[in-house]
């Protein structure tokens, strides 16, 4: 296979001339040049996809269909799955980072589902240690709330009962306990409040999402990102999906004896192509989240209620701060921010929060927007984020073997994920390995070779000053297993530890494996989703940033500069 860089007459996007990454993209380009192109795991997967037969095709790369790949493929079901974007690009790369038992719930008794949630989110914090992690909310109620606060506290206290007692138990704060540990929120008009445990993730909601569909791929699932369904038909016994590569144009039939459907905020839409009828419909609540400088260093959420009523969090984002979020039904998925959410936002942190100065629309870094589909019976319905759940709903249809996954959280996944092996199987689907389990971080046995290996050549020796923890802990929480394979590349070549792009906590090797088995595409599934540089460097930054040119190389080659180009020019 010929190298990438086989074009002689083609001319690197920066300056060789100068001292500015001359370099490290020289060295790069002889690197390239002395080993074969990696092949691409994207192109090669589309080519599978209307060359084989499948059990199942998923059509929907968010957290619902990311779950469910991953189940039906450890399972040994011949599964596919396609998503028309990147893989978590809506309501999946848009939440809080929160993965919680849904305390809020409990103001409208629904205590059947906040026990479900909190067993989920105890689950997930049980398997996946490293990445959903408890945290403490630190909770200020306001004067004239409608419920007495010391009620609200013991709605906390039996928050903890329902959850098992997993989590620190919760704490009464006055006033003066809320100013001699949080300075920086404004008590002139707090009654008083409460601290209590709940979880979060680590890494953002996108990665952890797509840890998922990289699971799925390796027990065999064969999926393609910018792949989209534009519609299907029963012919027999098989599915038949008419699918199109929105990147080459290129258009292809998938074969499969089941659908499911788990297109997100989209599900309507496509059910309304292949004329399937269900019991549940979505209705659309729009949130959006500012990212600012760290407004506060300790590693707590601070909550509030907005002055809509609703809960507004003030949220650690590694070195930044996440603040938000809004509430607003809308009638479609597309969404952007307005000047109106962005002043909402930042009005409400301004009294909120005593700050050295007030926070403005030049004090944000970067935006989150998304959509919450809110799974609801029947047609209609107010997207109230306060009152309506968002408790999951599979719809199926055993005659024509589809299914229809509606609403739902990340907190909730691993429950999705069981729930649509369990359906398919009732359709007749077979499920060669039922009792094998999917999820979870790889056994301690692993975690400990990968450690004992990662002493023994001091690799932690090897962190950045600016890293906010620990190599050795990073990338086996980014990558679990795989991270052994990154040890090697770092013997063979310490460099390869170093980071690349400035004030990102993403090292030279990190990205070349990224450009191997990521499904890179396009530069915001890097920058957005298999990581969170664009959400808490600004752009400004990124522009000026002499790695981020090197990454490029990395993951597209030749196509460095188009890439790149695209990358800014769509996020003015």
């Amino acid at each position: 296979m010929q190298s990438v860089f086989v074009n002689s007459t083609h001319k690197p996007p920066c300056d060789m001339s100068t001292s500015r990454g001359k370099s490290s993209i020289v060295l790069l380009l002889l690197k390239k040049l002395l080993r074969n192109a990696p092949v691409k795991l994207r192109e090669t997967n589309i080519q599978k996809l209307s060359s084989e037969d499948y059990d199942v095709l998923i059509l929907g790369g968010g957290i619902n269909g990311a779950v469910s790949a991953a189940a039906l493929a450890a399972k040994g079901v011949k599964v596919a799955l396609i998503d028309k974007g990147d893989f978590a690009g809506c309501t999946s790369s848009n939440s809080s980072n929160l993965a919680w038992g849904g305390i809020k719930y409990m103001e409208n008794l629904e205590f059947f589902l906040v026990n479900k949630l909190c067993k989920s989110r105890n689950h997930l914090m049980k398997h996946y240690p490293s990445t959903v992690q408890e945290i403490r909310f630190f909770t200020t109620i306001q004067k004239g709330f409608r419920m007495p606060v010391f009620f609200v506290f013991l709605g906390t206290v039996f928050y903890w009962l329902i959850g098992r007692f997993l989590t620190e138990p919760p704490r009464y704060l006055t006033t003066a306990k809320i100013n001699a540990e949080e300075g920086v929120v404004n008590t002139s008009s707090a009654k008083a409040g409460f601290e209590y445990s709940d979880c979060y993730l680590y890494d953002n909601d996108a990665r952890f999402v797509f840890n998922f569909i990289r699971t799925s791929l390796n027990f065999g699932c064969i999926a393609a990102n910018y792949v989209e369904s534009t519609g299907a038909k029963r012919e027999g016994d098989h599915w038949v999906v008419d699918a199109r590569d929105t990147i080459t144009g290129k258009t292809m039939n998938i074969r499969a004896k089941a659908l499911i459907n788990a297109c997100g905020p989209y599900v309507d839409n496509h059910n309304s192509l292949t004329e399937q009828t269900t019991t549940h419909h979505h209705v659309f609540s729009k949130g959006i989240h500012l990212i600012v400088d760290r407004i506060t260093d300790s590693k707590r959420v601070l909550t509030f209620f907005a002055s809509d009523g609703r809960l507004f969090f003030v949220i650690p984002m590694g070195p930044k701060t996440c603040i938000g979020t809004t509430d607003t039904q809308v009638e479609t998925p597309e969404v952007e921010v307005t000047d109106e959410d962005r002043q909402f936002v930042l009005d409400n942190a301004n009294t909120l929060l005593n700050l050295t100065a007030p926070l403005t629309l030049n004090s944000i870094i970067s935006e989150r927007c998304g959509v919450r589909p809110l799974a609801i019976e029947g047609i209609g319905g107010k997207a109230d984020w306060v009152k309506l759940s968002r408790k999951h709903a599979i719809d199926v249809n055993n005659k024509t073997k589809h299914l229809s996954v509606f609403g739902g959280k990340l907190t909730d996944c691993l429950n999705v994920g069981d729930e649509v092996v369990a359906k398919l199987g009732k359709m007749g689907i077979r499920i060669p390995f039922p009792t094998r389990k999917w999820y979870g971080e790889p056994h301690d046995a692993v975690k400990d070779e990968y450690m004992h290996q990662a002493k023994l050549m001091a690799l932690d020796g090897l962190t950045d000053p600016s890293s906010s923890e620990p190599l050795t802990t990073r990338l086996w929480r980014r990558y679990g297993s795989n991270a052994i394979s990154l040890l090697e590349n770092i013997r063979n070549d310490p460099g390869d530890a170093t980071l690349l792009i400035e004030n990102a906590e993403y090292t030279r090797c990190e990205i070349e494996q990224a450009a191997n088995r990521e499904m890179i595409t396009k530069l915001e599934d890097f920058l957005r989703r298999r990581s969170k540089i664009s959400l808490v460097v600004r752009r400004s930054e990124l522009k000026d940033s002499k790695g981020l040119m090197e990454a490029c190389y990395i993951l597209f080659g030749e196509q460095a500069q188009k890439k790149y180009d695209e990358y800014f020019e769509s996020n003015p």
